[in-house]
Parts: C-alpha cells; sequence; structure tokens
C-alpha cells in the first residue's frame, strides 16, 4: 500500500460519516462559481467548512484532515466538467503515489 491509497481510504471513510462535509463543499464553491469566479481554492473551501461548522451548536467541532482537501477537490472537478473543462480547482501532482504507507492508526482504515 503507497501513502496515497492510505490518505484515499482515510478520506473515504471520513466522507462516509461526514457526507454533510462533501454537500457543504459542493455548496460553497458553487457559490464562487455563481460569483463568476473560473477557479478558488480548494483549502479556503475547507476553511470555510471548518469556520461554519465551529460556530456552535449541538455538534462537536468536525476535525478535517488537511489530506482530504486534494481529493475533496479531484472529486469536485470529476464530478463537474462543465466548469472549465473539470478544471475549478488547480491540482498538483501527488507525490504520495510515490511514497510507503505510514502504518499510523489515524490514517488507516481497518475493518
Amino acid at each position: 500500500m503507497t501513502r496515497h491509497e492510505e490518505m484515499r481510504r482515510a478520506c473515504q471513510e471520513f466522507h462516509v460519516e461526514h457526507p454533510e462535509v462533501w454537500e457543504l463543499f459542493v455548496r460553497f464553491t458553487l457559490e464562487k462559481v455563481a460569483l463568476g469566479y473560473d477557479n478558488f481554492g480548494a483549502k479556503a473551501v475547507m476553511e470555510r467548512i471548518r469556520w461554519e461548522t465551529s460556530a456552535g451548536g449541538d455538534s462537536p467541532e468536525l476535525k478535517i484532515g488537511n489530506n482530504h482537501t486534494a481529493f475533496y477537490a479531484r472529486r469536485f472537478n470529476r464530478l463537474n466538467p462543465e466548469l472549465g473543462d473539470g478544471r475549478f480547482f488547480r491540482l498538483r501532482l501527488q507525490t504520495s503515489h510515490h511514497e510507503p504507507a505510514t502504518g499510523l492508526s489515524e490514517f488507516v482504515v481497518t475493518r
């Protein structure tokens, strides 16, 4: 297993447990599209989600891993090809494809 696969699995597990994060990611991104943006920063969208979900209320603050942002951006681009040929978020090469897994329990999905 590579580091990339390890992070992807952790993100997928988080996504299943917290579908509201994806809903907010899409909502906040589409707000920027409606304002005329051709592209935007996925990290800024994720920080807004953190801000919005930590504003109090009955549920505890979500702990969103920084590694998840790239996977959310790639998913958004893939599912929205009409927005600049699926390039609303500019992406970098994920070098984790070539790194060994860390084996840290916080990143590994066990089932």
